[in-house]
């Protein structure tokens, strides 16, 4: 299979699967990454951990393919739609090379963790593809249209070191502690009011998109909506409990 799907407490975890290609993008691959989120979507995972098997996260399209048709160009740009449409946060664990569509995939997760190896890039330009999956605008919100201008034009090759540096990714890790800190990071989500994640996760999307204004209305919708959830009423129930427990400790120590 090109895609693996993994499901434990709550944690779904996507691996592209076609190591001996460095997980190179067909549209078999990309039918399959689609097919995972969804059913991470079904399942009702409270996280996601996207990643790749072998050397590589994904070297983007499999150029001994032919060249992607219109219909692939929007498999990928589904990718994104997926990622977005998810309540739960999507982290990206990138060893390797994430360039290309590689690339694309990763900068639609939430969170990125890097090894200190990964490489970056976007090479569509230099053979005579373009840029799909959004990056057109989530690129330059990320790193500034300059910025943006300077790696889809020249397509170079760039270190995670410099993708922490200007804004593209979250973490960098030594590469043998990529998994164990998405997975870290995985269980610390799971474990936090699943209602109020989720509208943090919205509500950030959305105010990128919008004016102050708008940002803000929506906020106060997001709030409202976060106060009367059941998830809020727990969080809140089990902070007084915590702070009663705490005052009890206090005043015996003071006796």
């Amino acid at each position: 299979m090109d895609v693996l799907y993994e499901y434990v407490e709550r944690i779904a975890v996507i691996t592209l699967n076609r190591p001996e290609r460095l997980n190179a993008v067909t549209p078999q691959l990309t039918a399959g990454l689609c097919a995972a989120l969804q059913r991470s979507i079904d399942d009702g995972a409270a996280a996601v951990i996207f990643t790749g098997a072998g050397r590589s996260f994904c070297a983007g399209h499999d150029l001994k393919q032919e060249t992607p048709e219109s219909d692939e160009t929007g498999r990928t740009q589904e990718v994104m739609r997926l990622v977005r449409r998810s309540p739960a946060p999507v982290i990206a664990a990138v060893n390797g090379y994430a360039v290309g569509a590689g690339c694309e995939f990763a900068l639609c997760s939430d969170l990125i963790i890097a090894g200190q190896s990964a490489r970056f890039g976007f090479p569509e330009v230099s053979v005579g593809l373009a840029v799909t999956g959004g990056i057109s605008h989530v690129l330059p919100m990320a790193v500034g249209l300059a910025q943006a201008k300077e790696l889809v034009l020249l397509g170079e090759h760039f270190t995670s070191q410099r993708a922490l540096e200007i804004g593209l990714i979250n973490r960098v890790v030594p590469d043998e502690d990529v998994e164990r800190e998405a997975a870290a990071w995985a269980r610390r989500l799971a474990d936090l009011p699943s209602d109020a994640l989720r509208s943090a996760k919205r509500v950030l999307d959305a105010g990128s998109q919008v004016d102050l204004e708008a940002a803000m209305h929506l906020e106060q919708l997001y709030a409202v909506a976060a106060l009367d959830s059941q998830s809020a009423r727990e969080a809140a129930d089990e902070f007084q409990k915590s702070r009663a427990g705490a005052a009890g400790t206090s005043q015996q120590g003071a006796l």
